[in-house]
């Protein structure tokens, strides 16, 4: 399993199992069923996973800036 998917799987684990996450026109997804999707590493684990690393880029992006700013 990818780096990426294990951080994934780790941060889903986290929620609360009544959590549903909405992935636009793909629909609404329990936790479980995303951990589902992302162990199998089929359409939507994938298009989770690259949401998640796009809001960690974006993360480390802000975190720059604060640091530059002090």
């Amino acid at each position: 399993m990818k780096q990426s998917a294990s951080s994934l799987l780790a941060r889903l684990a986290v929620l609360s199992k009544d959590t549903m996450i909405s992935l636009g026109s793909e629909g609404s997804f329990t936790r479980d069923q995303l951990v589902e999707r992302v162990e199998k590493g089929d359409r939507i684990g994938e298009k989770l996973a690259e949401i998640q690393l796009a809001w960690l880029r974006s993360f480390k992006e802000e975190i720059k800036g604060i640091y530059f700013c002090l």
